[in-house]
């Protein structure tokens, strides 16, 4: 087979403020066949994307490619200048990034910018590239594909446009794509429409891929060959099957092991007294924002009539898809924006709804740790003074005392002392986040809210931080509200689960009640949504919700209707989308929002069930099917 593709020795150098020079990428080398995908996988600071940037000539500020070669369609790309480098980007390789949102500017129309590649190589008239553009984004299933191309990039959700970005890439035909993490940031469901997509414009143009990813379960459904990296160096190299199968190394081992997540042994609810008010309520919460109508609503309402109670020691796991409320809520309980209705009530105290109007204690009983450390995390301040503020500030320590009590923070997260000298741009993305997690414990809270604590990290990464979560519980005695988009990870942390969609909560329960097979079809929905650890996963699953409708966005927390019903397969014409539907018991335990009784929901899952495998079923022994 035809390599496009030939990497050889390449190694890749980083150079510090001092001078110092420190190899991050040592001696790879690999091939990539025409029309396969290769996939580069490894925890942060493996190496991948570098070596990615470097298949383009590209070392970022700071780095350079130190020697090796770099051969695509037969071209030495280490020794073009620099303006024949740049006729090669974008024309015969393209880049898909991480964030969508970043590769867009904001000011021009979609269209403008996914033909701006043609443009600027003078590939084709702008009329043919436009049409070449609807072509793409039918073929990666975008709605309204003859209009989406007027709108500007924030009138798009994060799916629609992680897909544009692909149809960016694409325009001009390159020999090679490059997929930098093109998922990690989006919900298990919006993912899924994401992969589905990209799979397919892979095997119809006969793309030739390479593909960055932490994600195992992705890649599987994504990559014809693996190559896990670790410390910038192979560790394993093999076709995918062979990988989830028969992975030969320990590290490979070890990054398939942190991709089925276990839960750690959970530390026992304290025992309440007797007339002991819960740790937290929520009652009948209603939030947005924008300024109040007559109706005393915001402009744009995101939650509405949510309510949970919370026990001492005890965690909520909070789940949906992006929009669904989920941040929107922790902003809410943390006071950094006022409620519009209900009440938010802890250790049976109302607060108030402003965090300005709170009390000390208050302020020091509850804290949230935001998703983004990068954003969280002052870049000015080295890490000894970003822990220190919160304990001078609520408990008044300072000097020699400040100091010991940084270093016991910095242990507590398992951070050595050192850290505690260094500012966060010196930081790795996991030592960052628990930087994050200590300076919420320097308050030393009853409750943390966890805001996507996880989603941004790899995978090795975000099972240790999970790990030391369920640590600090049964030391600290602590309760989390824990927030994330994945299922499976709120389920090995969390006692007690919630799932919200479009502002209202749809399903609620027990840990042990959520794990056995969901009832309600957006819990369904996201429970099948979450990959699986095999190849063939992808093209087995059935046409998912994300794909019925207009998703969350159009029914957001309105009261006249399901909120889930554009998208629910189980749905009542003339019922489902004109009445708000009651709140139902499972016998299992958990509460639901749907007008279907149990034993029609069990009986329309098996049904759609059936449905999904019968063209399986059909298939003969052996039979390939396309």
């Amino acid at each position: 087979m035809t390599e496009l593709v030939k990497v050889e020795n390449l190694r890749v150098i980083a150079r510090s403020d001092s001078g110092r020079e420190t190899p991050i990428v040592r001696d790879i080398s690999f091939a990539v066949p025409r029309g396969k995908v290769v996939a580069l996988i490894g925890e942060s600071g493996s190496g991948k994307t570098t070596i990615a940037l470097s298949l383009m000539g590209y070392a970022r500020s700071g780095c350079r490619i130190a020697g090796g070669s770099i051969r695509i369609g037969g071209r030495d790309i280490l020794s073009l200048s620099a303006s024949e480098k740049a006729k090669v980007r974008g024309r015969n390789v393209s880049y898909i990034a991480q964030s969508a949102a970043a590769a867009f500017n904001p000011a021009k129309t979609i269209m403008s910018q996914v033909i701006e590649s043609a443009m600027i190589h003078r590939l084709t008239s702008r009329a043919e590239a436009e049409a070449k553009a609807v072509e793409l984004f039918r073929a990666l299933a975008l709605p309204d594909p003859e209009g989406v191309g007027a709108r500007y990039p924030h009138q798009v959700s994060g799916g629609q446009l992680q897909r544009l970005a692909a149809a960016m890439a694409l325009i001009s035909e390159p020999e090679l794509v490059i997929f930098d993490e093109p998922t990690t940031a989006l919900d298990v469901t919006t993912q899924i429409e994401v992969l589905r997509s990209f799979k397919s414009v892979i095997r119809d143009r006969n793309t030739t891929g390479v593909y960055v990813s932490h994600d195992l379960a992705v890649v599987a459904q994504i990559a014809d060959h693996i190559i896990v990296l670790r410390d910038g160096a192979i560790q394993e190299s093999a076709a995918t099957e062979q990988i989830l199968t028969d992975a030969r190394n320990p590290y490979t081992r070890s990054l398939l092991a942190a991709a089925n997540p276990t839960a750690p042994a959970q530390a026992a609810p304290l025992a309440a007294d007797a007339g002991e008010p819960p740790l937290l309520e929520v009652e009948a919460l209603v939030a947005g924002y924008g300024a109040a109508g007559s109706d005393g609503l915001p402009a744009v309402t995101v939650l509405n009539d949510v309510g949970f109670t919370l026990r001492p020691g005890t965690n909520l796991g909070v789940i949906g898809e992006s929009g669904c409320g989920k941040s929107t809520l922790a902003r809410v309980i943390a006071g950094l924006l006022p409620p519009a209705g209900g009440t938010v009530k802890f250790r049976g105290e109302t607060l108030a709804g402003s965090a300005a109007e709170r009390t000390k204690e208050q302020l020091r009983s509850i804290q949230i740790v935001f998703q983004m450390a990068d954003t969280a995390l002052n870049p000015t301040r080295p890490v000894d003074q970003i822990l220190g503020r919160p304990l001078t500030f609520y408990h008044g320590v300072k000097g020699a005392e400040r100091t010991r009590r940084v270093r016991r923070l910095l242990d507590l997260v398992q951070l050595p002392a050192h850290i505690a000298d260094r500012y966060p741009g010196e930081l790795s993305g996991g030592q960052k986040q628990r930087v994050n997690l200590a300076r919420a414990l320097a308050a030393e809270p009853a409750l943390i809210l966890c805001d996507e604590v996880t989603s941004a990290l790899d995978t090795v990464v975000a099972a240790a931080i999970l790990d030391l979560l369920a640590e600090l519980r049964r030391e600290l005695k602590l309760s989390y509200v824990f927030i994330s988009h994945d299922l499976s990870t709120v389920r090995t942390i969390c006692d007690d689960v919630m799932v919200l969609y479009a502002g209202r909560k749809v399903e609620a329960g027990s840990r042990a009640a959520m794990r056995s097979a969901p009832l309600h079809p957006y819990s369904d929905l996201l429970v099948s949504s979450i990959p699986e650890l095999r190849t063939g996963w992808l093209d087995g699953l059935g046409k998912t919700g994300g794909e019925m409708g207009l998703g969350s966005a159009a029914v957001l927390a309105r009261a006249d209707r399901c909120p889930f019903f554009s998208r629910c397969p189980s749905r009542i014409e003339s019922l489902c989308d004109t009445q708000m539907p009651p709140v139902r018991r499972l016998a299992k335990g958990t509460d639901i929002l749907c007008h279907q009784s149990e034993a029609e929901l069990i009986r329309l899952q098996a049904d759609l069930r059936a449905t999904a495998a019968a063209p399986l079923d059909r298939s003969l022994p052996g039979e390939s099917r396309q």
